[in-house]
């Protein structure tokens, strides 16, 4: 299990921003199963929905961003349960863009890829890997989607969500897999000790001069678009 514990790069858990938290929270004094539900449940709702600058930045920059999306929420997740001791392992595949309609429009959309890189992060409890994806979107966001598609209560699939169980997802933390958008996968790419060795071998989702007009134009309109689709009830 050693390698699952491991300080990388992006897992940077030493930080000292991420330092303080965990003291602040007092995480370390929890049980096994409450230092899982306590730090899922602060990235899931603490860390905002929301478009970074590139998938690839450490942990601690996440933290200071404040949001994130499955890629950088997986990464500040796992930062933190390593720090305290849990396992963890990164999950990669591919999603199609179409779960992200709504949430990403326009020009945003056009000039994403169409198979979008995803990944979920795998914690080891009561000696078994589970899957942890539901932490992607905070609940206040989703709850306001729920609210503006009142009539949908099976299958959804948009505004970054794909389950088929659009009124009560499985995302809450009770010691099993929780899931959001694992209906959009179209490829799985398999586990990775951490997100470094995915990235190294995998890439991240843009390069050359869409990853520039992203991380200064597109992901300001984006991360513009969820704020508005968080507050209003009508998308």
């Amino acid at each position: 299990m050693e390698k699952y514990l491991k300080e990388t790069k992006i897992l940077d858990f030493s930080h000292p921003n991420i330092n303080e938290l965990i003291e602040s929270k007092k995480w370390e004094s929890l049980s096994e199963y409450e230092k899982i539900g306590s730090i899922y449940h602060f990235v899931q709702n603490d860390i905002a929905f929301g478009y970074n600058v590139s998938d690839e930045i450490p942990a601690s920059s996440v933290l200071s961003d404040g949001y994130g999306q499955c890629n950088t929420k997986g990464t500040l997740l796992m930062a933190l349960l390593r720090r305290v001791g849990i396992p963890c392992r990164f999950h990669g595949f591919t999603i199609d863009k179409k779960l992200q309609k709504g949430a990403i429009t326009g020009l945003p959309y056009l000039l994403a890829p169409k198979n979008i890189i995803h990944s979920w992060v795998e914690v080891y409890y009561q000696e078994q890997w589970i899957n942890l994806e539901g932490f992607i979107l905070d609940k206040e966001y989703l709850n306001s989607l729920q609210c503006a598609f009142p009539e949908i209560k099976g299958s959804f699939c948009g505004y970054g969500v794909a389950t088929s169980n659009f009124k009560n997802p499985q995302i809450d933390w009770k010691g099993s897999d929780t899931y959001i958008q694992k209906e959009g996968i179209n490829n799985d790419f398999g586990v990775f000790n951490d997100p470094d060795s995915f990235y190294k071998s995998h890439g991240s989702n843009l390069g050359g001069l869409k990853a520039v007009l992203y991380k200064h134009v597109v992901r300001k309109l984006m991360n513009s678009n969820v704020s508005k689709i968080r507050l209003r009830k009508n998308p």
